[in-house]
């Protein structure tokens, strides 16, 4: 994977991933990744894994992750978060919602062109 050390927001389109949940990729390399994420109220993720670890900080709104055991966790302005690699997990968007993540090792499906 390519790297980009420097950005800035206004110069990243955003890419809808799935009906409702729009990503900027920022910054990269192999090890590390840094997105930006607004995620429309009513959105869903469903229940998924992935090699990279996940960290989080919500911007604005409100986010209900939930994991495959059950458990939910609410996110709300000024929350963090981390799921560790290969733990399944999916979210809610109960209201439009920005936050930044941050992927460990950096993921190559998210590099767009």
């Amino acid at each position: 994977m390519e790297s980009k050390y420097e950005n800035h927001i206004d110069r990243v389109a955003p890419v809808e991933m799935r009906p409702g949940i729009h990503r900027r990729t920022l910054v990269y390399d192999d090890d590390m990744m840094l997105c930006h994420f607004h995620l429309e109220k009513g959105a869903l993720l469903e229940l998924h894994s992935h090699e990279a670890a996940q960290i989080g900080y919500v911007i604005s709104g409100e986010v209900e992750f939930f994991r495959e055991d059950g458990s939910v966790l609410l996110v709300t302005a000024g929350s963090s978060y981390y799921f560790p690699s290969l733990v399944k997990h999916g979210s809610r968007i109960r209201e439009d919602t920005d936050f930044i993540e941050c992927f460990a090792p950096g993921r190559p499906e998210y590099v767009d062109p």
